[in-house]
C-alpha cells in the first residue's frame, strides 16, 4: 500500500469510530440525516429514499439517494464519510439485479416499486428462537 492509501485508510477508520456507516446496497431504502445550518442553528433534516446508486472509491465514496416529492423526482448525492451527515439508517433492503438504478428515473408508480429482499439468516435464527422459547 502507497503513502496515500494508509493515510486515507486511517482517516476512514477514524471516521467510522464516530459515526457507524450501515452496509447497504442499490436498491436499499435509506433515511439520511442530514446537518443543516440555518443562521446561528444546526438542525438534522432527513432525507428518506431509495439508494440508486453506490460509487466506492476509498475516502471518495458517494451514494445517491431517490426519492419523489410532491410528484417530483429528487435526487441527491452523499459523500459516504462527509462530516455533514449525522446518521445512516437501512429502513428496508431491495431485491434488485443492478449496481446501478438509473432506469428508476424513467417510471414512476407500481413499476418503480422495488421488491423487499428477503434474508434467509435473519428468518433462521427468529425461527430457531421461537422454537426454543
Amino acid at each position: 500500500m502507497n503513502l496515500i492509501q494508509t493515510i486515507e485508510a486511517e482517516q476512514i477508520a477514524k471516521l467510522k469510530e464516530a459515526r457507524a456507516v450501515p452496509e447497504f446496497r442499490a436498491g436499499d431504502t435509506l433515511r439520511v440525516g442530514v446537518k443543516v445550518k440555518e443562521g446561528e442553528r444546526v438542525r438534522v433534516q432527513q432525507f428518506e429514499g431509495v439508494c440508486i446508486a453506490r460509487s466506492n472509491k476509498s475516502i471518495g465514496s458517494s451514494f445517491t439517494v431517490r426519492k419523489i416529492s410532491f410528484g417530483e423526482g429528487v435526487e441527491r448525492v452523499f459523500p459516504l464519510y462527509s462530516p455533514s451527515i449525522e446518521s445512516i439508517v437501512v429502513v428496508r433492503r431491495g431485491a434488485v439485479r443492478r449496481a446501478k438504478l438509473y432506469y428508476l428515473r424513467g417510471r414512476s408508480g407500481k413499476s418503480a416499486r422495488i421488491a423487499e429482499r428477503r434474508d434467509w439468516r435473519q428468518a433462521a435464527e427468529k425461527a430457531a428462537a421461537t422454537t426454543e422459547a
